[in-house]
């Protein structure tokens, strides 16, 4: 099922948050949706009622035979793009260091799998993309002129947060001659992911995108990254409360509907139950408002299948 409609806003006195990372189809799905007349609406999906759930069994028995991976402090530092940095061209590469009380964590890809420990990578307000291989750099690719935020945190293999003082990195940089902004948005391995052309525009990209599937070796030289949507970071006040949204993102299937997350990154922000002023406040669908006193993961169990947009702002 792909999730329904989904807000979360950090509340204090007076101070605003900014969001980031929403569903990959967010943009795709808007567009439908404003264009869409009211006898074209969808019938009424089931009524649901979520409530907060444990930590669903399976990332239980995860975490027990992770050792003591859990209780790593992973430090991050962003050695490229440099803060205030000009990238000439449409291609922005991304290098990290790794430091910290690891404890044996390390991004990787288990190959049977597909997952693992990993680092969020989000462009601006653009959902994020897993990084997984440390030690060859990540490109944002045919990234649009203009100013840029990047951020980074240190992610477990069901993406939750290390929420841990320099687990989170943020830099601004800037983009000069960039990227072509009717591409689509698309995996490195040239999977179609989003793309806000003309349908006949959008035939032309899916055939294309088959023959770069078919090149498999092609794409195992690929190096990880994503083509980027064009977007511009804004100004961010780094001494300023942020909320950096990471899940939930996507379509969930099968057990993985069970119990969703709702994870964020704070900076600069404590939440009440950790002695702060602060609380996230977050509702589904438009339905009553929830909130998030402590800053942790939160499961939901109760969803019913339905399409709709996750991640984006309550104003």
């Amino acid at each position: 099922m792909k999730l329904s409609r989904f807000a979360l806003l950090a509340c204090a006195l007076s101070l605003p948050a900014l969001l980031a990372g929403c569903s990959s189809d967010m943009n795709a799905n808007k567009s439908a949706n404003a264009s869409a007349s009211p006898a074209a609406t969808a019938s009424t999906p089931a009524t649901q009622t979520l409530t907060v759930a444990e930590r669903p069994q399976k990332i239980k028995d995860q975490m027990a035979g992770r050792g003591e991976e859990d209780k790593a402090s992973p430090v991050l530092k962003i050695a490229e793009p440099a803060a205030n940095a000009t990238i000439k061209g449409s291609t922005v590469r991304v290098r990290l260091n790794l430091s910290g009380d690891l404890k044996g964590y390390k991004p990787h890809k288990d190959p049977s799998t597909k997952m693992g420990n990993h680092i969020h990578v989000i462009l601006d307000n653009q959902p994020y993309e897993a990084y997984y291989n440390l030690d060859e750099p990540f490109e944002l690719r045919n990234v649009s002129a203009g100013a840029h935020t990047l951020r980074v945190f240190a992610s477990r293999p069901w993406h939750e947060s290390y929420k841990n003082d320099g687990s989170f990195q943020m830099v601004t940089f800037n983009v000069e001659g960039g990227g072509d902004p009717s591409k689509p948005t698309t995996t490195a391995a040239g999977e179609k992911m989003a793309d806000n052309r003309s349908a006949a525009s959008n035939a032309n990209a899916a055939n294309a995108n088959t023959t770069t599937n078919a090149n498999t070796a092609t794409a195992a030289a690929t190096p990880e990254g994503k083509e980027m949507a064009v977007s511009a970071g804004g100004a961010v006040d780094k001494s300023k409360p942020l909320l950096t949204y990471s899940r939930p993102k996507g379509e969930y299937t099968g057990d993985d509907t069970s119990a969703i997350m709702i994870d964020f990154w704070l900076s600069n922000a404590k939440l009440q139950s950790d002695g702060g002023d602060y609380r996230v406040r977050y509702s589904v669908d438009g339905g009553e408002a929830k909130y998030i006193d402590k800053w942790e993961p939160i499961w939901l169990a109760g969803w019913t299948s339905s399409k709709g947009l996750c991640g984006e702002a309550d104003d």
